[in-house]
């Protein structure tokens, strides 16, 4: 790995992280110690949770349901936040993928607020301070992919302003993590795919960010060791425990790097995409992966040639070929490839067209992902990134 000058950087995280097979069995405990009445927050496929709500209710806990169909929008957080508050919740439990996970985050974070959700939402909204800890909260994820478990935002669609915006603050980190592989084995291959790829963008980004720390180091390269290996092996046997423990793993080191060391020039395009198309976040950033790996290699290669930035993807394409001789390019060729394999569909699919690239261009290059991007990409190769995608 390329030296790092020790600069002074901040590391956040969820109060306590409990990772590993079986985990989940404490979560009853856990929530009855933090309150009474749970709003417990799942995805439509809320039967996958059941068991964990029957242990819930076991507890001796009361739980008033919220589904998440799809990413959550402001309108659904700003009713959920309501509801809470009429039935008296006093802990928020999540159960399911990142976009559940941000909904119970935004959730708690309002009901420690009086404002509405605009007030506090950025790009769109007023942008206001969270100055407050959130509710108590859990965050227990039944993907691979996002790292919302340990994340300090959570993401909220606005279908009237066709974009996604984030409410951020340090005080919206979860008060415990419940990381059970297990919870993972049921996922569709489609699922795991599209979240294992976002899992392995999460810790290839902040690895390469502006503010790439010697902390987050060590979380990107152990997780973009176990993502390579298990990738393949999840979608050739979805019940290969192993592999999805490796990819939880690697799926929640993502988080705790991208936290705090930021993100880049896909995560700038997902976020437009995901807000004019109908595209979900784990497809956008599969998508769009290899091409902005390649066009940020050719730019510093171009404009700064000396840059660290360059020897940190050629780290990136040792760790994933697991080739000591390996080039950064070798680590585009690497993701093309596992892209290819796991049958990774183009932007097209979701409706993404040429006469859209203007206007994701211009939201790309004002995303607040973009800013920790290794280099400043010029219209014209944000452009070259989205049509490759297509």
């Amino acid at each position: 790995m390329p030296p790092f000058e020790f600069a002074p950087f901040e590391f956040a995280t969820a109060t306590r992280i409990r990772f590993g097979v079986g985990t989940r069995q404490e979560l009853p405990a856990a929530a009855a110690s933090m309150g009474k009445r749970a709003l417990l927050v799942t995805g439509s496929a809320a039967n996958r949770a059941a068991s964990l709500v029957d242990s819930l209710e076991a507890a001796g806990l009361t739980t008033v349901p919220l589904t998440v169909s799809g990413e959550p929008t402001v309108s659904l957080i700003r009713e959920a936040v309501a509801r809470a508050r009429r039935e008296g919740c006093d802990v928020v439990v999540a159960i399911g993928g990142g976009s559940v996970l941000d909904a119970g985050k935004a959730v708690a974070a309002l009901l420690a607020h009086s404002g509405d959700a605009l007030d506090y939402l950025e790009i769109i909204g007023g942008g206001q301070p969270l100055t407050q800890p959130s509710a108590p909260m859990i965050a227990v994820p039944t993907t691979a992919g996002t790292g919302s478990e340990v994340t300090r935002n959570a993401v909220l669609a606005s279908p009237e302003h066709q974009v996604k915006a984030s409410l951020r603050s340090p005080g919206m980190l979860p008060r415990l993590a419940l990381v059970d592989p297990e919870l993972t084995l049921s996922l569709p291959r489609k699922i795991s795919a599209s979240t294992g790829l976002d899992a392995l963008t999460q810790l290839i980004e902040p690895y390469v960010s502006r503010r790439a720390n010697p902390m987050t180091d060590l979380f990107c390269v152990d997780g973009m060791r176990h993502a390579a290996r298990a990738l393949p092996r999840v979608w050739k046997r979805p019940d290969d425990l192993e592999a999805r423990t490796d990819m939880a793993w690697a799926s929640l080191l993502g988080g705790l790097a991208l936290a705090n060391a930021g993100l880049g020039a896909v995560h700038g395009f997902a976020a437009p995409l995901g807000g004019m198309f109908p595209t979900p976040h784990g497809a956008a950033c599969a998508a769009v992966l290899p091409y902005a790996m390649d066009a940020n290699i050719r730019a510093l290669r171009q404009r700064a040639p000396e840059s660290e930035a360059l020897l940190r993807y050629a780290e990136v394409a040792r760790l994933l070929t697991r080739d000591p001789h390996a080039t950064a390019e070798d680590g585009v060729q690497w993701v093309a490839q596992i892209c290819t394999t796991l049958e990774i569909p183009p932007l097209r699919v979701y409706g993404v067209e040429e006469p859209a690239i203007p206007a994701l261009v211009e939201r790309a290059a004002r995303a607040g992902s973009m800013q920790g991007n290794p280099i400043v990409l010029t219209p014209e190769e944000l452009r070259e990134i989205v049509a490759r995608a297509i």
